[in-house]
């Protein structure tokens, strides 16, 4: 009897021990919630092809400035040229490690690139600003201007009702010629125009409250040669 005594006790005793290291609210160590990521800076300057440059080589070399990653993460760079500003005819894009990457370019075209910074981690920068060029084309002399870039209104987004300041920047890589815009404007996203070859790069207008605009500004040089510009869209509050 004793002796069953005994072993019981001592299995009472071993049960206390495992409940009292097991019930004590300790689960141990916890793991420390991840570091959210740091997105990269964007390249801050495009170095070549310089704004609205006539490229003589059409094997071009584009440079740019390097970005920075406040984690220290390994930077990629994505390049994209396209033929049109807003990016919707894509000629060439390349992702590199370094800031410069040489890539054959057609002769005689108009181009649009801009570089966009990625890390390691999946963070993406904001795409740089966008620079237009020409490379030559064989007996070319002189050069379509290059589509207008909109300053303001931004696209797709809202004004207040009012006076409304249109405002962009047209470029050519014939530095001597004199530019000429014919400005489109109206509620249908096919304008109207309502002012024909303006000097100035802005144009005031009334926009209605409730309403949706769409405009475009067509380049001219010149020798009368045009480029037609891309349509922009804004509401009004």
């Amino acid at each position: 009897m004793k002796r069953e005594i005994k072993i019981f006790s001592a299995i009472l005793t071993v049960c206390f021990m495992v409940s009292c290291s097991s019930g004590g609210g300790d689960d141990g160590p916890t793991t420390p919630p991840p570091v959210p990521n740091t997105v990269p800076t964007a390249v801050s300057q495009l170095v070549y092809p310089s704004a609205d440059l006539l490229c003589i080589d059409n094997n071009i070399t584009f440079e740019w400035s390097a970005a920075s990653d406040a984690d220290g993460d390994p930077l990629s760079y994505d390049v994209v040229i396209a033929e049109d500003r807003n990016f919707t005819n894509i000629a060439e894009q390349r992702t590199v490690n370094t800031t410069s990457v040489t890539i054959l370019m057609q002769q005689g075209v108009a181009y649009y690139w801009r570089v966009t910074t990625s890390d390691d981690q999946g963070g993406e920068s904001d795409p740089s600003s966008t620079f237009a060029f020409y490379t030559a084309g064989s007996g070319v002399s002189n050069y379509a201007p290059f589509t207008a870039a909109l300053n303001a209104p931004n696209n797709e987004g809202t004004v207040d009702a009012g006076t409304v300041n249109l405002s962009w920047t047209g470029g050519d890589s014939n530095t001597g010629d004199t530019l000429t815009y014919d400005l489109y404007f109206g509620e249908t996203t096919d304008p109207s125009s309502i002012e024909m070859a303006i000097t100035a790069d802005n144009y005031d207008l009334t926009a209605t409250t409730g309403l949706t605009y769409y405009w475009r500004v067509d380049t001219i040089d010149d020798s009368g040669v045009k480029t037609i510009g891309q349509t922009w869209m804004f509401t009004v509050n």
